[in-house]
């Protein structure tokens, strides 16, 4: 069953051998776990709803919960501690794009405010309703999950907007076809919220970011039904895709995706390299992506990164000898894993690879084969299950990412560690960086870090609110994008300003007022007056 104050299903997990948890206490000391609050106890103080009645409309406790929160450590907080603040006053689960027009029928004779729900997945405070005195109604699009169409002659593929990763491609698989698109949190994340967030996957150098995969579909918004239409392309003026990809909810719902797919692949290897330090292995990657590899990935760990990844694997028999084969061939201390994927038709995936390995071998790393790659696929969908495993021991896990030009990666990623060790002041801090998403142009920068718990909840809140502001101030500083793919929602609004400028915010506040002229939609996110309470426009 899917946890209500966490990650995923309660019966998948992400355990750590004891290797693992004796480096994790080197690193950051004991950890101690904070009381958590009982489903019981959250449901006894959920308030009644302030919504009329609607049959549509499910306002029982139980649901309210299920929908409050996300996936961001604050979620995570609010939810473990039971102080949520803030619940929908109901939930609706509509099956069609007629009943979902019904139901913003009834939010604007109510003057209700709406929430699109999709797999609950957002770690930057998509879904959760912004306190005050109107009513809240989170609209549920599981239901509309299914593949209504799909063309094989150009390709395109239509789905409702709530089909969640897993379903999709079983959906596609069963025609023996492929979206291709899988971010971390592909088990349980929606196409409506890929496209609404500007979502990338793990194998976007094959399939392309979502916006490279969105051909057009269907949003309701109080004004009525916006068609996007699936040309191929067109000089008409401005597209209307640009429009919906990254709106979060706040024109309207988008009810039906038509998307690009591909034929299954004839084949797909993932493989695992090492190269000797940070400096050989940038050169190494932004070579191999400028050159235009035929690869579907390329993933670059630090050298902190490539420590800790080696010892979370749980193998230190296994592990030392791979250590001491990699030392012997010259690459020892400092080295930097890369993990990188082909994917297509046999003989231009084994080009492909002949190719990425000789450009990699050229710059002293060393090669391992498949062994490797094949245990990241095996996990590639677990690992926002390890937060459950650190928060019982009584460690917090969270993450920052941007993209930036590659004159400005090596500089970013000093910043983000750097501000992030100063703002954590006394309270120990584990960070390791990779490079997730590489672009001729540049790359996408994700950074995790770990920290105990403090004395309760308030006081790891304040840690996190620090860590999170001084490090998105100085990431859009330093030539940053405040997103490179978990999207806006409230936490990134306070940085849309700096990033995108006075004229392009109130440019892109009145195309959600346009659309939204009673401000219904998902107020609160995207738009930085909106996160501080006011109007953007």
């Amino acid at each position: 069953m899917r946890r209500w104050n966490g990650w995923g299903d309660d019966s998948n997990s992400y355990p750590v051998k004891p290797a693992a948890r004796e480096f994790i206490e080197r690193m950051l000391g004991p950890g101690t776990s904070l009381p958590e609050a009982s489903l019981d106890r959250v449901l006894s103080v959920v308030p009644p709803s302030r919504l009329p009645e609607h049959p549509l409309v499910n306002a029982s406790a139980l649901e309210r919960v299920r929908h409050a929160r996300g996936q961001s450590l604050p979620d995570w907080l609010a939810m473990r501690s039971g102080e949520f603040g803030v619940f929908p006053d109901g939930v609706a689960f509509p099956a069609s794009a007629a009943e979902v027009r019904e139901l913003l029928a009834y939010a604007r004779q109510h003057q209700v405010l709406v929430i699109p729900y999709g797999g609950g997945t957002s770690v930057v405070g998509h879904i959760t309703p912004a306190p005050g005195e109107r009513s809240v109604l989170t609209v549920d699009m599981g239901r509309m999950n299914q593949l209504l169409d799909l063309d094989e002659e150009s390709l395109l593929a239509t789905f409702g907007a709530g089909v969640a990763g897993p379903e999709l491609e079983a959906q596609l698989r069963a025609r023996g076809y492929t979206l291709g698109h899988f971010p971390q949190s592909f088990e349980l994340s929606t196409l409506g919220g890929w496209v609404a967030s500007r979502s990338s996957g793990q194998q976007s150098m094959r399939y392309g970011r979502i916006e490279q995969l969105f051909a057009g579909g269907n949003m309701e918004t109080p004004l009525g039904t916006l068609r996007i239409p699936t040309f191929p392309a067109s000089s008409a003026g401005p597209d209307l895709r640009e429009m919906v990809l990254g709106s979060e909810g706040r024109m309207g719902i988008l009810t039906e995706v038509k998307v690009r797919v591909l034929p299954l692949p004839e084949h797909e290897s993932f493989h695992v390299a090492f190269l000797p330090d940070w400096g050989s292995a940038r050169d190494t990657v932004r070579e191999i992506v400028q050159s235009k590899q035929q690869l579907s990935m390329l993933r670059l760990s630090s050298a902190v990164e490539t420590a800790t990844q080696l010892v979370l694997a749980g193998h230190p028999k296994l592990v030392g000898a791979l250590e001491k084969y990699l030392t012997w061939r010259g690459v020892g201390a400092g080295k930097c894993m890369l993990t990188y994927g082909v994917t297509g038709g046999r003989d231009q995936c084994r080009s492909a690879l002949r190719r990425t390995n000789r450009m990699i071998r050229s710059a002293g790393g060393v090669t391992t084969g498949t062994a490797l790659g094949k245990k990241w696929q095996h996990g590639r969908f677990r690992t926002p299950y390890l937060r459950e495993t650190l928060w019982q021991l009584g460690y917090v896990v969270d993450t920052l990412e941007t993209a930036t030009d590659w004159p400005n990666v090596d500089r970013m990623m000093a910043t983000m560690e750097g501000t992030l060790r100063e703002a954590a002041g006394d309270t120990p801090l584990h960070l390791f960086t990779h490079l997730s998403h590489l672009y001729p142009q540049g790359s996408s920068i994700y950074t995790t870090y770990l920290f105990p718990m403090a004395g309760s909840y308030q006081q790891t809140l304040e840690c996190w609110q620090r860590l999170k502001s001084e490090t998105s101030r100085a990431i859009v500083a330093a030539g940053g994008t405040i997103s490179h793919q978990h999207g806006v929602g409230s936490d990134h609004a306070p940085y849309m300003l700096s990033e995108k400028g006075a004229l392009a915010v109130g440019a892109i506040s009145r195309l959600c007022t346009y659309f939204d002229p009673r401000q219904q939609m998902n107020i609160g996110k995207l738009l930085p007056a909106d996160a501080a309470g006011g109007d953007a426009g």
